[in-house]
């Protein structure tokens, strides 16, 4: 089986990255805002885990586990807060959202 090299690998992370800043940018649901968080986290563990395959060494597999564990602990807590800004607001789009506002 042959490797697929690492400039594809990247090309496909900037490709992912990209995408969830758009979707960062541009949704106004807090659930697809936070969908795109974890989808440019996920970017950037595939960079991390191809350059680590380039340079044999098992660094950037270590930076993966180390986001991932981040990235659930960030799931989590933003799932509970869209939870309670649902039961508090009845909304879930952030323009609804004016929580800071005196």
């Amino acid at each position: 089986m042959e490797a697929v090299g690492l400039l594809p690998v990247l090309a496909l992370s900037a490709i992912l990255f990209v995408t969830g800043v758009a979707g960062v940018l541009t949704r106004r649901n807090a659930l697809i805002v936070f969908m795109s968080v974890e989808l440019m986290l996920n970017a950037v563990n595939l960079a991390f885990v191809a350059f680590a395959r380039e340079n044999q060494v098992v660094d950037g597999q270590v930076f993966a586990v180390f986001v991932m564990a981040v990235a659930a602990a960030e799931a989590a807590v933003g799932l509970a807060l869209v939870i309670l800004l649902f039961r508090n607001r009845v909304t879930v789009f952030l323009d609804d959202l004016n929580l800071l506002k005196g």
